[in-house]
Formats: structure tokens, sequence, C-alpha cells
């Protein structure tokens, strides 16, 4: 038998681990040889145990995904990753793909199929699940930058620009800048409505 594909799991949750490393090491030709709960130890662990494939959680704790891929690309391109999302997003697709991501598969999508693109992508294929791909579609591109999506997300919330202001740690005056060009951007009127057109097409997924 060929070598077997060596598997980096990453991902913040214990039994989604579980589930990922149960339903790939059925197939003969994979086998998981790590697993971590943080992004920022992927780089190290894979030279360590020499995987082929890092399955990266796009949400997990620890440094930025993109970062890490960007990192792993450039340390040990021969590691290729394959990023698992809960959603589809176009910039962070886009920002997967353009940092060195061969993969993007939805998470919780059948072994066999992750197994497949896995397989895939090793071989140096470029693999971009069709679930996720279509619901990308869905969405256009984001017009706003990352302060002010985050601005966004924390008036969605409710409370004063003080309010605000305190919990994304900037100065209330920061807030009221990013919310006007926030409004102005979606073609809005008011700062709810811009949080109802970014939530309408996509913009504000996490």
């Amino acid at each position: 038998m060929p070598d077997r594909i060596r598997l980096l799991l990453v991902d913040d949750q214990i039994l989604s681990r579980g589930v990922l490393r149960s339903g790939l090491e059925r197939e003969q030709d994979l086998e998981v040889v790590a697993e971590l709960n943080r992004a920022d130890d992927v780089v190290a662990a894979a030279k360590r145990h020499r995987a082929n494939v890092a399955l990266l959680d796009t949400a997990g704790p620890g440094y930025d995904s993109i970062n890490v891929t960007t990192n792993l690309r450039t340390s040990m391109p021969e590691c290729r990753v394959v990023m698992l999302t809960t959603y589809g997003r176009p910039v962070h697709l886009r920002r997967g793909l353009e940092a060195g991501a061969k993969g993007f598969a939805l998470k919780g999508s059948p072994a066999p199929q992750l197994a497949d693109a896995v397989r895939r992508v090793h071989r140096g294929l470029r693999v971009v699940d069709a679930n996720l791909a279509a619901e990308t579609l869905q969405y256009a591109d984001t017009p706003l930058n990352e302060g002010e999506t985050d601005t966004l997300r924390a008036a969605r919330e409710g409370g004063s620009v003080a309010l605000m202001a305190q919990k994304l740690a900037v100065s209330e005056r920061l807030v009221r800048t990013r919310l006007w060009s926030a409004i102005g951007k979606t073609g809005a009127r008011t700062r709810a409505d811009a949080i109802l057109i970014a939530e309408r097409n996509g913009w504000l997924l996490d």
C-alpha cells in the first residue's frame, strides 16, 4: 500500500475533532497524525508530524486562519491547507485562496466527501465544496472594510456610541466616523438601514 496521507486536524471543539478523526480514519489511505485546539500551533505541529494536509477550522481560536495559512505556505509548502467553514462569505473565501489554501469544505460534510477533497488537494488540485460555492454566490462582495464591519456588528447589538467604543476598544469619534462611512457605502439613510442592508447581503457574517 502507498504511504498514507498524513493529516493535521485543527479545531477548538474536541467533539468536532473526534467526529472528523473517526470519519477520516475509516479511509485506509488517510492517517490523522495530530490534533490541535489552537491555530497558532499549526506550523510547528505540521513540521513535527510531517503533515501532508492540514484541516483548519476557520472559526477556531489563536492566530487568524488566513495568517496561519500564509505562514504554513511559506514555512512548509508541502503541507496543503483545507479550510473548514460553516458558511460562504466571498471575501473570506477569496482571502483564503489568496493566502494559499488549496481547499474549502463545509464543516459537517460527509466523511467520504471530505476524504475525497483531501486526496485531491494532496495531489495539488484546488477544491471548493459545491454547496459552499453556491452559498457564496448568494452574497455580493462587501464594500465595507474590517473596522466598519465590526462597528456595524456592534451597532446591531444595540447600545450607545460610548458603549460601542468601549466594546471595540476605540474612540467614540472613530465609531461615529465608521458608522457614517458604513451608511454611505451601503446607500442607507440611517444606522438601522445600514445594518439591515449589510445583513441581507451577508456582509456581517463572522
